[in-house]
């Protein structure tokens, strides 16, 4: 058998190709950032050829990186940018429109609609999930009927919708020649339209949104021998190379973070902050704000469920400092910025640039800074922004606790913003208990190459991946029991400042 297995992580800004070897340490990658298009306030989209032409780009480079060729891979995973929308001509594997990312919140209006009519309530226990302007099932039915040609289209059998794990696996596999039309049950899970018992389809669901069955992908397990083809020797892997795996990017990070036991938990600070706990085989019903999701399947055992808190910015908080803004000049450098103040000197930055998502799916909010006075200056909104990102995940981590009952011990973290010790710090001091960094800190490319090695007999089994789990640093909170209350409070006046600030129609 091969000595390594691939991943493709395609991203929110960037996608990337890592490779890994069985102790699942990275061998190799290549990363590379797309454009982030917006047309108007509130929209969010991405250009599928151009991060078609990037997912090409990154595994060759990566395989040149790492001196391979195609034939040395076992298998590949694909993970992913959950929830971001295509709907492509299969004929031409042209897209009828840009994807609409996950971020986007055009569909404000479709999901008011159908709180008011009733169906949410329908959603939230077949889907697990609120009517919000997060999910691929309004941005569906929007494409459907603001897009020329695409409803007939769709109607007639020439439009397809995935993800962007669907759009860059039909690719792999062969595109207008005989690609895949497929996704995996953690992608499905967040479009508003798979029923979490069936793990199906749901013909009510879809009749919500006026979406024909026939543009939906075979849903399948996360990780399989058989369910995903091969690439195809004409794309860029040269080889038919078996694609075993796929996951949505935060279900990869939990495997990727060994979080196989009921109860285990990890947040990956990306673009935006994503808290996954393991509930086991049980579906677990949120009543405070979480969102019901699928964790993973591995092929035919049981699915595993989790329960979840998105939160829409927190890293790209950060990129708002360096590119609209333009008070820092990279990432590193807000931890630099930060380090100039003591604290963040009483003011609270609340980026509620997309709206509120967990706990409060409130899209009628919009981004504050408040308590600015005249002393304080561009390190106190740095550190009011690295506060942000930890304040909004202990809002998830107390919704969680209420609704499973579960008290972390310790919380595993992953992602870029974990190169900030500032900021790992400061989580630690915000929620109160030990936060710990694996040494592979980007861990969603690790989990899709986890869920490809163990369809193939690259990797035994889980308990096999729980020994190559190693931490590579731990922060112990520093804050006394006062000053974490005192900061928790202030932070929940500032979000009630965000709060009907956008009509909603």
């Amino acid at each position: 058998m091969p000595d390594f297995v691939g991943a493709v992580d395609q991203g929110t800004t960037s996608t990337r190709f890592m490779i890994f070897d069985h102790a699942g340490n990275e061998v190799a990658r290549h990363q590379l950032e797309h454009s982030q298009i917006l047309p108007r306030s509130g929209w969010v989209e991405h250009d599928p050829v151009e991060i078609w032409e990037r997912t090409n780009s990154v595994i060759q480079n990566a395989l040149r990186h790492g001196n391979l060729d195609a034939s040395d891979l076992a298998a590949v995973g694909i993970t992913n940018q959950r929830e971001t929308t295509v709907v492509w001509d299969p004929r031409t594997g042209r897209p009828y429109y840009n994807a609409i990312v996950w971020q986007d919140t055009r569909t404000d209006s479709i999901a008011a609609a159908l709180e008011r009519g009733g169906q949410g309530d329908v959603i939230r226990r077949k889907a697990g999930l609120p009517p919000a302007t997060y999910f691929s099932g309004g941005k569906i039915q929007w494409i459907l009927e603001n897009v020329d040609g695409v409803r007939e289209a769709a109607e007639q059998g020439h439009a397809l919708f995935g993800n962007t794990d669907c759009w860059v696996l039909w690719n792999l596999t062969g595109g207008p020649d005989g690609g895949i039309h497929a996704t995996d049950v953690t992608n499905a899970s967040r479009t508003m339209l798979m029923d979490l018992e069936t793990l199906d389809w749901d013909d009510e669901l879809l009749g919500f949104f006026n979406i024909p069955r026939a543009m939906l992908p075979t849903i399948n397990p996360s990780s399989h021998p058989e369910a995903y083809g091969r690439t195809r020797t004409s794309r860029p892997l040269r080889e038919a190379i078996p694609i075993t795996g796929v996951l949505g990017d935060q279900q990869a990070a939990t495997v990727g973070q060994v979080c196989f036991a009921p109860g285990e938990a990890k947040n990956t600070y990306g673009t935006g902050n994503f808290l996954v706990l393991n509930t086991g085989t049980e579906l677990v019903r949120s009543q405070h704000g979480l969102l019901t999701t699928v964790a993973y399947q591995f092929g035919d055992s049981p699915a595993v469920y989790a329960l979840e808190g998105s939160i829409a910015v927190t890293g790209s908080a950060v990129q708002w400092l360096r590119d609209q803004l333009k008070i820092i000049s990279d990432a590193g450098e807000s931890e630099r910025l930060a380090r100039t103040v003591e604290d963040s000197g009483g003011i609270y930055f609340v980026p509620a640039f997309s709206g509120l998502f967990a706990p409060y799916w409130r899209s009628d909010a919009r981004g504050a800074i408040v308590g600015l006075a005249r002393y304080h200056d561009n390190g106190h909104l740095a550190r009011a922004t690295l506060e942000a990102i930890c304040y909004q995940s202990r809002d998830v981590v107390e919704a969680m606790e209420q609704d499973s009952g579960v008290h972390l011990d310790v919380l595993k973290v992953d992602g870029g913003v974990t190169a900030n010790d500032l900021c790992m710090q400061t989580q630690s001091d915000v929620l109160g208990v030990p936060v710990s960094r694996p040494v592979v800190a980007e861990t969603t490319a690790l989990g899709a190459a986890y869920a490809a090695g163990l369809a193939t007999g690259f990797w035994r089994d889980t308990d096999e991946l729980r020994t190559h789990w190693q931490e590579s640093k731990r922060w112990e909170p520093q804050w006394s029991e006062e000053r974490r209350a005192e900061g928790y409070a202030g932070w929940k006046r500032a979000v009630e400042r965000t709060l009907d600030w956008e009509k909603v129609e």
